[in-house]
């Protein structure tokens, strides 16, 4: 979602007199804009305390909370990561690795809000993926920032924390990374190739090059070259076969001439990127770029079109007609015809839809290719490959509470159960034993009507930044 079509929705929500809290990047940036004055803002590492901020505002209260956590001095990464929550997607889980960035981009407006990087703990991301499966989860999803810049700022660094997540994956599950920017798996690239080649990790990989024109990279403060970006693909792409590369280029940004777009124009061409994001520059308040001197509107908007037609110039996948591929289906399609799976490079295949399939890994025979997908049929014979987890969670089920209190919220009618100090439990479970023990029946409908919000909110920053 654009800052205009965000914008557009809390004017309507004004229209009909609703109570409105604003959460994430652009309230945190921006706390002091005209629009926000008298409404309820939660910061981006305040999350974890939306159920008291909606709380106040539906007292009719404007409540701020725009700080940021530290430890001894040092910034924490964000809220929690085993706060309840409810999967958009019950077959998927989303872990942010870390918050913030190292980057100071002059077109960006993250960094203005989130701050420098801090990442999580080794040993939290890997206790999440764990309850994560425990939990019947069978993909993960890594994200941040920029997930290559992970560990520089507490002395580990992205292999080796993806190594300690590959070790907790089982069989029939994925891992898929997310967006890294190119200086930052430079001198991880052996490392990052073996990962990629691990069969239970997606050889995929999101690396925006915004420009192929070495002087607008320097105007946007990329701290990299075309060159540095060409040697992580080209490495990348000899050494883990079939990879999928996937890039975002921004069209228009200030100060670009021709021959610069031109330049971006051979780069797509040479490497005929499968998955390519193309965003015409957009100035965002507040920003250095939007003090420079604007490329016209027009110019903007057929530089647009013009590498827009180039991106569909080219079919990536009629070659792969015919061939026999393992694939996870995870989702259903748009159009409700189809069940959606990924290949081991994250290549999307339509399959039937056969409710055996869903969460499972099959064997499909590709017939038909389209722009953006496959369509698999399943082999007869093959074998249906089920991830050695749990049954997944209910559609709308919440993530990260105990057996026992998730049965409790089932029938308000009955006590809190006591968890005994003694009772295994995992570190959900023994954070939230005393405070089960004095909670009483209206606090639990509270955390319940709060989890769902929380969950709603969640879905609608992942949406905008994801």
């Amino acid at each position: 979602m654009h800052y205009q079509q965000f914008l557009g929705s809390y004017l309507k929500a004004q229209e009909e007199n609703k109570k409105v809290v604003l959460a994430g990047c652009v309230p945190q940036a921006q706390p002091r804009q005209d629009y926000l004055k008298g409404l309820s803002i939660i910061g981006v590492q305040q999350i974890d305390r939306v159920v008291e901020v909606v709380e106040e505002t539906i007292k009719g209260h404007s409540v701020r909370l725009l700080g940021q956590k530290k430890d001894n001095g040092k910034r924490l990464g964000g809220a929690p990561l085993d706060l309840p929550k409810i999967r958009k997607n019950p077959l998927i889980e989303i872990i942010s690795i870390n918050t913030g960035c190292l980057n100071a981009c002059t077109y960006c407006k993250t960094k203005h809000a989130r701050g420098n990087l801090a990442s999580y703990p080794i040993d939290e991301l890997v206790d999440r993926a764990k309850q994560s499966f425990q939990e019947g989860v069978c993909e993960i999803w890594l994200t941040s920032e920029d997930t290559g810049a992970y560990g520089r700022d507490n002395g580990t660094n992205l292999p080796t924390l993806l190594w300690k997540l590959v070790e907790v994956i089982p069989e029939g599950a994925m891992l898929r990374l997310g967006m890294t920017n190119p200086p930052y798996i430079l001198e991880h690239l052996e490392e990052m190739a073996k990962i990629l080649n691990h069969p239970r990790v997606y050889a995929f990989l999101h690396i925006p090059v915004q420009s192929a024109s070495d002087s607008v990279l320097m105007e946007m403060k990329r701290e990299y070259c075309v060159a540095d970006f060409k040697r992580v693909v080209d490495f990348l792409k000899e050494k883990v076969p079939g990879i999928t590369i996937a890039t975002d280029i921004i069209c228009g940004f200030p100060g670009e001439t021709d021959q610069d777009f031109q330049e971006t124009v051979k780069l797509v061409e040479e490497y005929k990127f499968p998955s390519l994001f193309i965003n015409q520059f957009y100035p965002r308040p507040g920003t250095p770029a939007a003090k420079m001197e604007q490329v016209p509107a027009q110019v903007k908007k057929q530089r647009t079109k013009d590498l827009s037609r180039v991106f569909h110039s080219y079919n990536p996948y009629d070659h792969k007609i015919g061939e026999r591929q393992r694939v996870l289906v995870t989702e259903e399609s748009f159009d409700s015809k189809f069940y959606v799976a990924h290949n081991r490079f994250y290549e999307q295949v339509l399959v039937p839809k056969n409710s055996s399939f869903m969460g499972k890994m099959v064997e499909v025979d590709i017939y038909e290719s389209g722009k953006h997908f496959m369509k698999g049929q399943p082999v007869s014979d093959a074998k249906v490959y089920t991830p050695s987890i749990s049954k997944p969670f209910a559609k709308g089920e919440v993530s990260g509470l105990t057996k026992e209190f998730r049965n409790w919220l089932g029938n308000h009618q009955s006590p809190i159960p006591n968890t005994p100090a003694a009772a295994p439990c995992d570190s959900v479970s023994s954070r939230m034993a005393p405070q089960m023990q004095s909670l009483r029946q209206d606090w639990a409908l509270r955390m319940s009507v709060g989890v769902a919000l929380f969950a709603l909110l969640l879905a609608f920053l992942v949406k905008i930044y994801n």
